[in-house]
């Protein structure tokens, strides 16, 4: 068991929170029980996710997507509030880490990726949120891997040459860093999702671009995050994956 405040304080130092600017608060977001024994965590603060936890009997959540971001509204309405009002009225506490949990170098959306998929040398791309590490493989097992380990079929782009020696990623909707991957001379660079310009830009830099899914490609570091904070304050923890195809 371990005091809220405590876990808040911890959470933002082991993450180094002050170190990014992001879109949306990173931390206690919305304040429950003060005394924390359960926790569950999971990809995103939905409905679907909150309602598990409920059913838990959990006294914290732990996402990667919260419920507040600078991009929408200051209000809380609809199904934002129909989540806020179920949190208070059963005294949860939902935490919420994005870009810090993305970028950590032990329990990390990306290191967590890396080691699932075998990457071996990983290291941060400095001024950049992505990743560069060394694989010896080839394109259609590296693609099967994928999909073995993540549990979606990846969506391939641009060169299909077989040979994958030198690779960068970043997990999420970070398809746009696929001009810092281009700089790094990569043969492949993954990401979770995909835009329309992405095809293109992989094609003509005679490079491979894999989109193996923006949830799939998160749900690990939230469980690292959590298995840490279980074994470190001894808290009981459960992940619970709330299926998304995006």
């Amino acid at each position: 068991m371990v005091n809220r405040k405590e876990l808040n304080n911890y959470c933002h130092d082991y993450l180094n929170v002050v170190a990014f600017e992001d879109y949306g608060p990173n931390g206690l977001q919305v304040e429950g029980v003060e005394n924390i024994n359960k926790i569950v965590s999971g990809v995103s603060a939905n409905l679907a996710l909150i309602e598990r936890a409920i059913d838990e009997k959990a006294d914290a959540i732990f996402v990667h997507h919260g419920i507040f971001w600078k991009n929408e509204g200051q209000t809380i309405t609809g199904s934002k509030r129909r989540k806020v009002s179920l949190l208070l009225s059963h005294n949860i506490n939902l935490f919420g880490y994005h870009l810090p949990l993305d970028a950590h170098p032990e329990i990390g959306n990306n290191v967590q990726l890396g080691k699932r998929l075998g990457i071996q040398n990983m290291t941060p791309v400095s001024d950049s949120l992505i990743w560069q590490g060394e694989l010896n493989t080839n394109l259609s097992d590296f693609s099967a891997l994928i999909e073995e380990r993540l549990g979606r079929t990846p969506q391939v782009f641009g060169k299909k040459s077989e040979k994958i020696q030198r690779i960068a990623w970043c997990t999420g909707a970070a398809q746009g860093f696929i001009t810092d991957a281009i700089e790094l001379s990569v043969d492949l660079y993954l990401s979770g999702e995909v835009s329309e310009q992405t095809p293109a830009a992989a094609e003509e830099n005679n490079m491979t671009f894999i989109s193996a899914g923006h949830h799939a490609t998160e749900r690990l570091g939230i469980q690292a995050l959590c298995s840490h904070l279980s074994e470190t304050f001894q808290m009981q923890h459960q992940y619970i994956d709330v299926e998304n195809s995006v």
